[in-house]
């Protein structure tokens, strides 16, 4: 039987490539947007032989991420792949953002990655408390912004941060069901960075274009096969030929004493940390 993937936000760019890609792989595909596009999608996979089915719908709905998820097991008998990609930005400055702009990124780029997941987590549970097996894959899309941050992004770059640190949870959470769970940062000319990338893109070599979204999904294919199995917890940056571990958080220097610090001693400690430690990675566009 055919392996099963849902990929949200695949009505265009990172979404619409990681759906053609699972397709050419041999898997059925949800292919899940607000608009009509996820029909379009759907429709051009149908065309080139493979199986997909349309569900359109906000992943950020409770009620209609656990129906995402009762599409893919009603319609084709199972779900192994979960590939949380659906999100938005809404860019401003922090002194200027309002407040339905921060909601509203966070609403959909990291409520939108919960939602799928915990129906999708439920689902696979269940089938090993029954002895079915599990072995399912989840790919969760943070970006650059989450790892280091972006000027004018506040709003989106504390979504795709919450996007990293659910990734790390999920990961050992989910672990004794089988699941396994990674994040990507990647970069790719989508609609969303057409302004950003706009430079890149006009510098491509025409024998490989670094910028194309397909470049990144041969990497979500493989983190969805039953081959990566033991990757689980991890963070990728992917661009054009290149895929990176990202090394995020962890622990650094220390200074310690078996006393509580007093507030004149507390000054020099700090400043030789930062002295010794290497410096941070700057925010993107400081």
């Amino acid at each position: 039987m055919a392996r099963v993937a849902i990929v949200t936000g695949a009505g265009q760019g990172l979404g619409r490539a990681h759906a053609h890609a699972f397709a050419a792989e041999g898997y059925a595909v949800v292919v899940n947007d607000v608009g009509a596009a996820a029909e379009t999608v759907a429709a051009e996979i149908a065309a080139t032989g493979g199986t997909a089915v349309a569900s359109t719908g906000d992943v950020s709905s409770w009620e209609y991420a656990e129906q995402l998820v009762g599409t893919a097991v009603e319609r084709f008998g199972r779900l192994d792949v979960l590939v949380n990609n659906a999100g938005l930005v809404r860019d401003r400055m922090l002194v200027g953002m309002s407040e339905a702009e921060w909601d509203l990124v966070l609403q959909v780029d990291l409520k939108g990655h919960f939602c799928p997941l915990r129906h999708a987590a439920a689902y696979w549970r269940a089938q090993a408390k029954a002895g079915a097996g599990s072995g399912g894959r989840i790919v969760n899309t943070s970006s650059g912004a989450g790892l280091m941050g972006s000027v004018g992004q506040g709003n989106y770059s504390a979504a795709k941060a919450g996007v990293l640190g659910l990734t790390f949870v999920a990961a050992a959470e989910l672990a004794r069901y089988g699941v396994t769970v990674n994040a990507l940062a990647p970069a790719a000319r989508t609609p969303m960075t057409e302004s950003v990338f706009a430079e890149m893109m006009s510098t491509t070599d025409a024998e490989f274009d670094a910028m194309a979204p397909e470049n990144v999904s041969p990497l979500v294919v493989w983190l969805g096969s039953e081959e990566a199995g033991g990757v689980t917890g991890r963070v990728f940056e992917v661009e054009g030929g290149r895929i990176g571990l990202a090394d995020g958080w962890r622990y650094g220097l220390r200074r310690e004493q078996q006393r509580r610090w007093e507030v004149p001693e507390v000054g020099k400690a700090v400043l030789d940390l930062i002295a010794e430690a290497e410096p941070p990675t700057p925010v993107y566009g400081a």
